[in-house]
């Protein structure tokens, strides 16, 4: 090896153990703060429950705490009451440090606000981990319904009978019913190419409503089969399944000989695309309504791995779920940091 290689080496090992270094800086300090918090919020509800005090007590407290620590922010009120709530609805401390500890404080209080529902809220907490969600991002997922479209949905898939258990459960995991394309205005005479040509334009939104591991390879994606041309919707590439993925938009109901193109597509996609170092690819048709049990027939005896999925656009979404939703620039707000601190007030 080289000087300059084996200095290369080096530089890129040091640099990497400073970025280690950082994050386990601020998971330390993180954790530090949420378990002062929930010791704090004990101490408060231990008195209450005690000697029956009620939220006056808490706002003189607020008062002398910032009177006795004048540069140190975080304890005001509002903060003091959601540290007694936060303890109020964790009582475990192993769970509050191995697992809230890992997402910021204003992660844990929108939750708290939120989701009243103690598994759904450990949903997001897990999907907050695992993701690097903003605290905005976080917010969307929650406004549009994530947990019930992507853990609870009766997904029409034929996953289960043509992939290995572990990828079939990581791939429906990934799927959504239905998504929603709040980013998307509908008009009469749209077709699917409207909604493509959208789509694309928008492709950060696109992709956050997709999921983490989507990569977007391109849209009317030419293949030749046979000395013909055949063009795919939208190529997608997902990092975590390690295959392709392909979807078609269809504007109307589903239709059963959409899975037979699409199986079609799929396997010019292995044949033409997949390397040795690929999982066979997967296919998502998106239409405006489905028949469920017309679309798992349709599913049913085809070859390749496929699941059938609605979507809605900005007009059908509810006037209240629009004015709650986040803006795209709140959205991509510091989309991968977990890094947070206190309320200041």
């Amino acid at each position: 090896m080289s000087e300059l290689s084996q200095y290369t080496n080096i530089l890129q090992e040091i640099k990497s153990e400073i970025r280690e270094g950082r994050h386990r800086a601020v998971l330390a300090a993180n954790k530090e703060l949420i378990t002062r918090y929930w010791n704090i919020g004990n101490i408060i509800l231990k008195h209450q429950n005690l000697e029956g005090w009620g939220s006056k007590i808490v706002d003189r407290l607020a008062k002398d705490l910032a009177s006795e620590f004048p540069d140190l922010k975080g304890f005001s009120a509002r903060n003091l009451k959601y540290m007694r709530k936060f303890a109020e609805e964790y009582k475990e401390i192993e769970f509050v440090q191995e697992v809230l500890a890992q997402i910021t404080w204003y992660h844990n209080i929108t939750l708290l606000e939120k989701v009243e529902d103690t598994e759904e809220r450990t949903w997001y907490i897990q999907k907050v981990i695992e993701n690097g969600w903003s605290r905005n991002v976080m917010v969307h997922q929650i406004e549009t319904n994530l947990y019930k479209r992507q853990a609870l949905a009766e997904k029409t898939t034929n996953f289960k009978s043509l992939m290995p258990a572990n990828q079939s459960e990581l791939a429906s995991e990934t799927l959504k019913d239905p998504y929603i394309f709040d980013f998307i205005s509908f008009r009469e005479g749209m077709d699917e190419r409207d909604i493509e040509r959208q789509l694309v334009q928008k492709i950060t939104k696109f992709l956050l409503e997709l999921g983490t591991g989507f990569a977007f390879i391109g849209n009317q994606y030419h293949l030749e089969v046979g000395g013909e041309d055949f063009y795919i919707d939208l190529l997608f590439y997902h990092t975590k399944l390690r295959c392709y993925v392909v979807i078609e938009l269809k504007t109307g109901k589903f239709k059963p000989e959409y899975a037979g193109k699409l199986n079609f597509y799929l396997s010019a996609v292995d044949n033409k695309l997949k390397t040795d170092y690929d999982n066979p690819s997967i296919g998502i048709i998106l239409c405006k309504e489905k028949n469920k049990l017309i679309a798992e027939y349709a599913l049913k005896d085809m070859t390749k791995p496929m699941g059938v999925s609605e979507y809605k656009l900005l007009q059908e979404i509810p006037e209240e779920l629009k004015s709650s939703l986040p803006t795209i620039e709140e959205i991509e707000e510091n989309f991968t940091s977990l890094a947070g601190g206190e309320i200041n007030e």
